[in-house]
């Protein structure tokens, strides 16, 4: 994949496992141990993990773009 791509990062502290990520996403998130962690860090772009990170009650899952960190969701 190289750069392209993007980052998804779930914070943890910020996570409280309401599973909206893994119904929205299910081949990308997984909840373990009551929260949601993504199945991989790095990823081909997908708009289900778009509309997973726009849809976290907690803004819990950042999702940048690989090559230059810049945010890709949820937006500002």
């Amino acid at each position: 994949m190289g750069d392209s791509g993007w980052r998804v990062h779930v914070d943890p502290t910020r996570c409280i496992g309401a599973g909206i990520c893994a119904s929205y996403a299910p081949a990308h998130f997984v909840l373990v141990d009551g929260l949601s962690r993504p199945v991989a860090e790095r990823i081909d772009p997908a708009d289900a993990v778009l509309d997973a990170a726009e849809s976290c009650p907690m803004e819990a899952i950042v999702v940048s773009d690989a090559a230059d960190g810049s945010r890709v969701a949820p937006e500002s």
